[in-house]
């Protein structure tokens, strides 16, 4: 499919910085393929030199597959397509001794965590959730704020926040005794070695000479930094980003990054998708009317070529049961009436807690589904317990792993 004026500028300028706004819709994945595949043909940069970071694994793979498609075997040789974690444990895996790691060290989970710090904290917490739960989080958005524990141990004002630093010392502690790293530490600690270490920095840089970074309106401060350092004065990177599709501040992300790139970068080039290829008109023009009242960073109006569509229906429950009912209703009617399958609906709901009460009117009614996500299968217990054996294999010192197999 031919790409429009707006894609067709943001494919092809790559002298700079360069953002790009790209609503829902409005083609960005095929942005950054068709990207790829110009500095590749076009700008006869080999592939080994680029970079494409997204947030998630799915993203990830997409983006392979798309790039599969655009270009042979032989030109995308070398293109590494990741999630921020992976390419920081693919930094960290070849700068182990400057990291004052041990070979074969070991990931710690959110279960793995929280295990540790419940063990941590037994005399003072005993237990309490609530108590753990903020201290896994504190440590965590720490961590992506680049805050080490002797820098709060100084800056600590009261007995609270002394108490909760002193707990972050000693989970580091433990950590470094079991060569273990959590998940904040694949994005902390490439972040700080490049920060410090200039050798491992050139290093590093001689190896990505054009960045490219996804959902970028979800970056924390660590990412940000991590960014920034990877592309060094060379200065030459496409990041794609939305401040209105914002919806991660709550663990540590910061739509406010991509005004913060205006600063750091006077020279960024500001490029905006604002056709949409997904929705009727009806649909943009109420999606236009609700994101007007968000704060903007900024201004963009979304507009389609596809046909006005169909009325939206509001439909009003008292409460989360009602809701259901009236939700499996207009789906059984319009099944129906239209004589279709059960396989042509979906229900999309907020959170996974809100499942229960379909599923319930969905049995009931003896109707068929299939959940999207749940629990992952590496979080299940009988999983967690065959990798520690595994875990153990690979790193002798993972006490963590010996004690669950112990137990």
């Amino acid at each position: 499919m031919k790409l429009n004026p707006a894609q067709d500028q943001a494919v092809k300028f790559i002298s700079g910085p360069c953002l790009v706004l790209a609503g829902a819709g409005s083609g960005k994945t095929r942005v950054i393929t068709n990207k790829i595949a110009h500095l590749v043909r076009e700008c006869e940069m080999p592939a080994r030199f680029i970079a494409a970071v997204t947030f998630t694994n799915k993203a990830a793979r997409e983006m392979k597959e798309r790039v599969a498609q655009t270009l042979t075997k032989a030109e995308a040789r070398g293109l590494k397509v990741s999630t921020f974690h992976t390419l920081g444990l693919n930094i960290i895996k070849s700068n182990v001794r400057p990291l004052g790691l041990k070979p074969g060290f070991s990931l710690f989970d959110d279960k793995d965590t929280m295990a540790l710090l419940k063990d941590l904290t037994e005399v003072e917490f005993d237990g309490d959730k609530d108590q753990l739960k903020l201290l896994q989080s504190c440590i965590s958005n720490w961590k992506n704020d680049l805050l080490l524990p002797e820098q709060l141990l100084n800056t600590a004002q009261s007995p609270a926040e002394k108490q909760f630093a002193v707990y972050y010392q000693q989970y580091q502690n433990h950590l470094k005794a079991y060569n273990a790293l959590d998940f904040d530490d694949l994005i902390l600690l490439p972040t700080l070695l490049l920060k410090h270490n200039e050798e491992a920095r050139k290093k590093i840089q001689s190896k990505i000479k054009y960045l490219l970074v996804d959902e970028y309106q979800d970056t924390n401060t660590s990412q940000y930094d991590l960014v920034k350092l990877l592309v060094g004065e060379r200065r030459r990177f496409t990041v794609v980003g939305d401040d209105d599709q914002s919806i991660y501040s709550w663990r540590g992300a910061r739509p406010k990054n991509l005004q913060l790139l205006q600063e750091d970068f006077p020279e960024l080039n500001v490029i905006k998708l604002e056709q949409n290829y997904r929705s009727s008109r009806r649909i943009l023009h109420c999606a236009n009317i609700l994101i007007q009242n968000n704060p903007h960073i900024f201004d963009k109006t979304l507009f389609s070529e596809l046909a006005y569509g169909e009325s939206l229906k509001v439909v009003v429950a008292k409460n989360e049961d009602h809701e259901a009912e009236r939700v499996i209703a207009e789906l059984i009617a319009h099944k129906f009436i239209n004589n279709t399958d059960f396989k042509d609906y979906a229900i999309l709901y907020r959170g996974n807690h809100q499942s229960r009460v379909f599923e319930k009117l969905l049995m009931t009614n003896r109707i068929p589904y299939k959940i999207s996500g749940g629990t992952s299968f590496f979080g299940r217990a009988e999983i967690k317990d065959i990798m520690a054996y595994l875990r153990l294999v690979v790193n002798q010192d993972d006490d963590n792993a010996m004690l669950r197999i112990i137990n």
